[in-house]
């Protein structure tokens, strides 16, 4: 199937791709240079040499721009959760599907300190970054019932449902101590730290 000007769907959905990255590390590059809070949408677009309306076509807001692969790193997350044994208990299946999303992150320490903290000191990105959060939860709820046991039945889902929410929680406790230690403390160490108070 083409598009009017005779180009395969594929290649402008190619295209548009490769446009939404450009944004996206070039807008990464100003935040980090200037601030989130003091970048514009309109310097974003002047930066990459497109009108402000060109940039809404591809993302909202600024928010968007950081944010937007947050969904994909949810499937990622669900989908390695789910390449775990069956067998393996709900903590440690959480705690090795938590491990290969960061080790499936395309940045270096120092980039993911600087982004991770970017993200900290700013209220609307902490903010959407809990509601991305949340829609994490409800993809992991399925497989941590089915390791319960009765996934069907309903206190098995509200255990799932907490089982996820904590374990997201313990991750973004460890990941804030982390930022907060200037990127020293082992994260790993301190999401164990952190679960081990929830499970008491």
């Amino acid at each position: 199937m083409n598009d009017r000007k005779g180009r395969p769907a594929g290649l402008r959905e190619r295209t548009r791709r490769a446009v939404q990255a450009e944004i996206v590390t070039t807008a990464m590059r100003l935040f980090l240079e200037r601030g989130f809070e003091a970048t514009t949408m309109e310097q974003i677009a002047t930066e990459i040499g497109i009108s402000r309306r060109s940039l809404f076509r591809y993302f909202g807001t600024k928010e968007d721009i950081v944010l937007g692969d947050h969904a994909a790193h949810g499937e990622v997350l669900r989908a390695a959760l789910e390449a775990r044994p069956a067998n393996e208990p709900p903590w440690e299946a959480l705690r090795a599907a938590l491990r290969e999303l960061l080790e499936s992150l395309p940045y270096s320490a120092e980039e993911f300190l600087k982004i991770t903290s970017m993200l900290h000191a700013s209220p609307s990105l902490r903010a959407r970054q809990l509601e991305k959060r949340r829609q994490w939860t409800e993809l992991l709820v399925p497989d941590i019932a089915r390791r319960l046991g009765a996934a069907e039945d309903f206190m098995t889902q509200v255990r799932a449902h907490a089982l996820a929410a904590c374990a997201l929680a313990c991750s973004e406790v460890a990941t804030e101590t982390w930022v907060r230690s200037g990127g020293t403390v082992d994260m790993e160490r301190a999401f164990d730290e952190a679960v081990a108070a929830v499970r008491g």
